[in-house]
């Protein structure tokens, strides 16, 4: 196993044990955020949904510009995960407004943790996720919280097996298709 170490600024670092390389994305990952982005968004959810749909989401969501805007954003965090060279999977946390279920706790989201098809089970995941809250707790965050579709069982049972909790819903919208998000928080006190 290789301890990674994890460098946002000077005053900011997390060690995460893990058979691969973890560390923060910047402007430089832009053009691998977006395919990356691109193709483990397609790769999950194509087949429950329609080519159109599909097509507006990725369009307005992974192209070069979008995830510049997105990096540059101090709202957001990118964790990338690597085996050797290749970024196998990434996390973006974003630090905005909240749903209204967390009440004035202070919360971070978890807007998107994915890893590419081959290293599914892999436990990028894990590393991923150890990340996120690693970073959440060393910033000060009570609660880490997401959302997740209703139709996706197996991120469901991923985000309770890490003791992630049910409190409410949201609409997502992809494409031109209003789906219903299980929102699910983890108390990090």
């Amino acid at each position: 196993m290789n301890m990674t170490r994890m460098t946002r600024s000077q005053n900011y670092s997390v060690i995460i044990s893990s058979p691969f390389l973890t560390r923060l994305g910047t402007i430089d990952d832009a053009g691998i955020l977006a395919a990356l982005g691109a193709k483990t968004f397609y790769d999950t959810f194509a087949s429950d949904n329609t080519a159109e749909n599909m097509k507006l989401y990725l369009e307005r969501n992974f192209t070069l510009e979008q995830v510049v805007k997105e990096i540059n954003d101090p709202a957001n965090t990118f964790l990338l995960a690597q085996d050797d060279d290749s970024v196998v999977g990434y996390a973006k946390l974003r630090n905005h407004e909240q749903p209204k279920g967390l009440g004035n706790t202070l919360g971070l989201e978890i807007e998107r943790i994915y890893c590419t098809k081959d290293y599914l089970g892999k436990k990028v995941g894990k590393t991923l996720m150890l990340g996120c809250l690693a970073i959440a707790a060393q910033e000060g965050f009570n609660i880490i919280w997401l959302g997740v579709w209703e139709h996706n069982p197996k991120a469901i049972a991923f985000y309770e097996k890490w003791g992630f909790e049910r409190f409410g819903t949201h609409t997502f919208m992809l494409g031109t298709d209003a789906q219903t998000d299980l929102l699910m928080k983890k108390n990090l006190n």
